[in-house]
């Protein structure tokens, strides 16, 4: 594990209140739940220095069973061989390989082709899963509140042309001895970039997964 250990704990803590609320009949359980995520909340205050308030109301905006997260990402090479990625607006114009969170009502590879043309401009057709990865064991920084795992697809392009968008400042394509160094590493991270080099150069490889 990469993460500190409180923020294990406290992750831990506010999956297991946000899930008993969900089925709680007891006041008194859902009093004592209530206090659980509470001190999740006080936990992940106490170890980030962000105002547990803040905390608390990102907490009690989450219901229902609590399970991870889910993002996709895609890897997209061009003839040469280049990787296609992004300046991630979000995070000072870092390079990362587009991607975002899943929508409702559509598939991962759908979600995955829909970020690829938002953020770039190109069309594509998703390939393959590349990788099935839990964020927490990968390295990425900074940590996440909730538990996210991440799919990274490859895509073939379809068509298009180099666009940017609200999400990104600049689109390119980059061979693997040339990655940028200013990494968004909240999205990806140097060994997940080169698995995906490894996927693209023999797409009989299996899916890389955890």
């Amino acid at each position: 594990m990469s993460e500190p250990v409180w923020l294990v704990w406290a992750r831990e803590i506010q999956a297991i209140a946000q899930t008993g609320l969900t089925y709680v009949q007891d006041p008194f359980d859902k009093e004592r739940y209530e206090m659980l995520r509470n001190l999740a909340a006080q936990m992940m205050a106490e170890g980030s220095n962000v105002d547990v308030q803040k905390i608390e109301n990102l907490f009690s905006q989450q219901s229902g069973y609590a399970t991870p997260k889910l993002e996709v990402r895609v890897g997209v090479f061009d003839a040469q061989n280049r990787l296609l990625m992004v300046r991630e607006v979000l995070d000072s114009n870092r390079w990362t390989v587009p991607g975002g969170w899943t929508d409702v009502n559509l598939t991962a590879s759908e979600c995955a082709a829909k970020e690829v043309w938002e953020e770039t401009g190109y069309t594509v057709q998703i390939t393959k899963l590349a990788m099935a990865l839990d964020r927490a064991r990968q390295g990425h920084m900074p940590p996440e509140p909730f538990s996210v795992t991440k799919l990274f697809f490859l895509g073939e392009i379809t068509g298009g042309s180099p666009t940017t968008s609200i999400e990104t400042s600049e689109v390119g394509f980059f061979a693997q001895d040339n990655i940028p160094q200013d990494i968004s590493t909240g999205r990806i991270t140097p060994h997940e970039i080169t698995r995906l080099f490894a996927h693209h150069a023999n797409p009989e490889l299996p899916t890389d997964f955890d």
